[in-house]
């Protein structure tokens, strides 16, 4: 993790020094959970009480931050030093498990942690009884980790560089780069790998100087989920992982830590367990447009990442609607973790009058709107529907390219429908 510009990593100081004396962090974790609408009273208490108002404002402010931190860290927030910066940037604790388990079910038992950030992934890594270094170049990022490992006794914490990581001293290596930067007092996301802190081509040497004969060491990197397939460096895996639909993170998988044969795949989570699918050299191509049939799928963003529309058009027996249209189509309806399916009621070439005039026939007035290949926005659209004038009746609306016309598709997802219901 870079560090912050030096105003804020200076506020950052200032902000923990309270905390990290020892009547600063009795004071925290005797602290109810924090409610938002309490804040100001228990503030006006504990001044009351004789604390200072630097005290009872750092106490608050990680009182708020664990709370935003539960989400992420479930159980262990309640016990953590956390920052603002560090939050936002931190794995969720159950993907970073994942993370873990890459090593771990490779044979590794001592992993660098390189840019650990507040520990979130070297308290997974020790977890699972792997010794792990964790190192990172900010000041402030090594005292909030060295916290935050204490329940960890096979994981120590160091100031320094991912640059400057001697490969000899562990087995494998994990890193976060990362993929901010400060931007007029906030911060922008990098999509250019080479601007990551450290850079792709950094990644790259440390896991050819990991390895032996030519071959890279175990070496896992986070990357943004955005980034280009083709500044992959060659003979890795790199894991696209959605969480409920929301496409979090690309991860680059380096030797041994690998899936052998595969060149992308796709993680896809949901309240179902964990769903992978894999890209290899014999891998189905992207299939060709065809008409719209009586089922449309979206793929979820993992997949369409991975590049890995062929291999689910090929499990669905579907078509694109379009050349550039990550939509597919079938005859059948198919139940799939990896896209959402919809049954097709009516299609029409877009236009807002003779859509406001079918949904007024129908009585559809309770709508989703999705969109794809398309510059209508659905806020706007819906706006000017205004569709709850129209009745009760619910309906997905699709706007989409189909063989190249502006359309608009008429759907009722699978979820609303009985198990073999079609149109």
């Amino acid at each position: 993790m870079a560090p912050p510009a030096t105003d804020d990593a200076d506020a950052a100081v200032r902000a923990l020094e309270p905390v990290l004396q020892p009547g600063g962090w009795d004071l925290l974790n005797s602290l109810p959970p924090y409610r938002e609408d309490d804040a100001l009273r228990l503030g006006a208490s504990l001044r009351e009480a004789g604390h200072s108002p630097e005290l009872v404002s750092a106490v608050l402010t990680q009182s708020r931050l664990r709370a935003r931190a539960s989400e992420k860290f479930g159980e262990f927030a309640s016990s953590m030093l956390l920052t603002p910066h560090g939050l936002e940037q931190a794995t969720r604790l159950p993907i970073a498990a994942l993370h873990a388990q890459r090593f771990q079910e490779a044979g590794i038992s001592t992993v660098a942690d390189l840019g650990c950030g507040i520990g979130g992934d070297a308290m997974a890594l020790a977890g699972l009884g792997l010794r792990v270094r964790a190192v990172d170049r900010d000041p402030v990022a090594v005292a909030v980790a060295t916290v935050n490992l204490r329940p960890f006794p096979t994981a120590s914490v160091h100031l320094g560089r991912a640059e400057g990581h001697d490969p000899t001293d562990t087995e494998a290596i994990w890193l976060d780069p990362a993929r901010r930067a400060p931007a007029r007092g906030r911060t922008r996301r990098i999509h250019d790998p080479e601007e990551y802190e450290p850079p792709l081509s950094t990644v790259i040497d440390l896991a050819s100087r990991l390895g032996r004969d030519g071959e890279p060491g175990p070496l896992g990197a986070k990357l943004g989920p955005g980034i280009d397939r083709d500044a992959l460096p060659a003979g890795t895996e790199t894991q696209w992982l959605s969480l409920h639909g929301q496409v979090l993170e690309a991860t680059c998988w380096f030797g041994p830590l690998a899936a052998p044969g595969t060149r992308s795949s796709a993680l896809v989570i949901d309240r179902a367990g964990a769903h992978r699918l894999e890209r290899t050299d014999d891998s189905p191509a992207d299939p060709s447009p065809g008409p719209l049939r009586d089922h449309l799928y979206e793929p979820d963003g993992a997949v369409i990442r991975a590049g890995l529309i062929g291999q689910l058009a090929a499990q669905l027996d579907a078509r694109t609607v379009d050349a550039s249209i990550a939509y597919l189509t079938a005859d059948h309806r198919h139940d799939t973790p990896f896209a959402k399916g919809y049954a097709v009621r009516d299609v029409m070439p877009f236009g807002l009058k003779r859509l406001i005039s079918y949904l007024r026939e129908h009585r559809l007035g309770v709508l989703e709107i999705k969109k794809r290949g398309t510059a209508v926005e659905p806020e706007e659209l819906r706006r000017k529907l205004r569709p709850r004038r129209f009745g009760e009746e619910s309906a997905t609306l699709i706007l989409t390219r189909i063989a190249g016309e502006q359309s608009v598709v008429i759907t009722s997802p699978h979820r609303d429908l009985p198990r073999g219901g079609g149109t």
